[in-house]
């Protein structure tokens, strides 16, 4: 297919077409969409008694006199609820994650994974619940394997409704260029990836004209009314025909922006590097915004670990906390805990506590030294720091004031 020239493209500049693409918003494509969320969770269902009752067919199998307590109905039931309930955590649930099988097999891991944990935890805690280990280590490796395969069989089926034009996500293009040129066509050309491109934004062209098969629909600045109006859920920036100023202001703006997700073409990896996970879609490698640098696995575990360990943690060793209180208060005149703020993911400013290490005149101390002035000033550290109590070197060198 030939691409359109820039002659071409000035000339449809004065050739505006009247018709605008109008995109289908109905009640069946939100029908479609709860139905295939309820496919997901009736096939994980189906998959995980599946491979709890091949799991305990094994334990009896393995040791026929084991009586498995811990494997019946009620019980077994209970643990398949509360797995698809990890899952959700997880994220196995979402929209992108249900339409894009990028990365799912990795999450499917994780969250059985959790799951099986959380078994062994509540075992522990309920001493009286046995869990036969051959029963828990069949089940466990069983659903992560035909998990994925069920929903490979549900993702088929995603498939073929999406080559009828269904379930395809209403996508914009932003910026006109032979790179966006080629992703439209590419786009086009696989409707299993679920991509419809609504049009174009772009500064260059007039409203109406046509680069490639699809229309501009907009400019740039009017992103905000094109969204709206087309119930755009995906935008596509081609970095190579904006500015960097563009290219920051639309990620400001759309980067965490709820019910938009904001991808862009590998032109502006030199510009951020971090909360940027790259998908290929239609064998279209994309940039993705991450909107959350946890995601829910990891959200998990983070609960778990905070309530588990960290507050048990912070519990028992209070009576330390207590008595390093005492002695930075006795050490030197001033406040025990010195608070500073720091600036956190995405420019967020929170409040850092730790315990006083310094000296509260510890400026007025270190201007009795110019030799150590000058030193911090070439090295921003200090070997020797006056300025730094007693206790404070005991903190520091022990990493406790944090």
């Amino acid at each position: 297919m030939k691409l359109p020239t820039m002659e071409a493209k000035q000339w449809v500049n004065h050739s505006i077409q009247t018709s605008i693409y109008q995109p289908i918003q109905s009640r069946t494509e939100q029908l479609l969409r709860n139905l295939i969320v309820v496919l997901f969770i009736l096939s994980d269902l189906l998959m995980m008694t599946l491979a709890f009752h091949i799991g305990k067919v094994v334990a009896m199998a393995v040791n026929p006199a084991m009586t498995l307590d811990g494997t019946n109905n009620t019980y077994t039931v209970f643990i398949i609820l509360s797995w698809i309930v990890i899952y959700g955590i997880a994220g196995l649930y979402g929209r992108r994650r249900l339409f894009n099988n990028a990365h799912e097999f990795r999450l499917i891991f994780q969250a059985t994974t959790s799951g099986a944990l959380a078994i062994i935890f509540v075992g522990y805690m309920w001493q009286y619940t046995v869990i036969d280990r051959w029963w828990l280590m069949v089940a466990w490796g069983l659903s992560f394997l035909m998990v994925g395969l069920g929903r490979s069989g549900v993702r088929l089926i995603i498939y073929l409704i999406r080559k009828r034009g269904h379930l395809l996500v209403p996508t914009l293009l932003v910026g006109v260029s032979p790179e966006s040129y080629y992703l439209g066509e590419q786009f086009a050309q696989s409707k299993s990836a679920g991509i419809r491109i609504v049009g174009f934004a772009d500064d260059n062209l007039r409203v109406g004209a046509k680069w490639g098969n699809f229309p501009v629909v907009g400019s740039i600045a009017q992103l905000d009314e094109l969204i709206r109006n087309h119930n755009i859920e995906e935008i596509i920036i081609s970095t190579g025909s904006l500015d960097q100023e563009q290219l920051l202001s639309l990620f400001k703006r759309y980067g965490v922006a709820q019910g938009i997700n904001l991808r862009l073409t590998s032109g502006l990896f030199e510009m951020i590097t971090t909360g940027v996970k790259v998908e290929e879609i239609a064998s279209v490698p994309l940039a993705h915004i991450n909107k959350v640098r946890l995601t829910g696995t990891a959200r998990l575990t983070k609960m778990l670990t905070d309530y588990f360990i960290t507050i048990p943690g912070l519990i028992i060793g209070s009576p330390i906390l207590l008595a390093l209180a005492i002695a930075v208060k006795l050490d030197s005149p001033g406040p025990i805990i010195h608070r500073r703020r720091v600036v956190g993911v995405n420019g967020k400013e929170f409040d850092a506590f730790k315990f006083r290490t310094m000296y509260v005149n510890g400026d007025e101390i270190l201007a009795q030294h110019p030799d150590l002035q000058a030193e911090l000033a070439r090295n921003h550290k200090l070997k020797d720091d006056p300025r730094i109590t007693r206790i404070g070197n005991v903190l520091r060198k022990y990493s406790l004031d944090e």
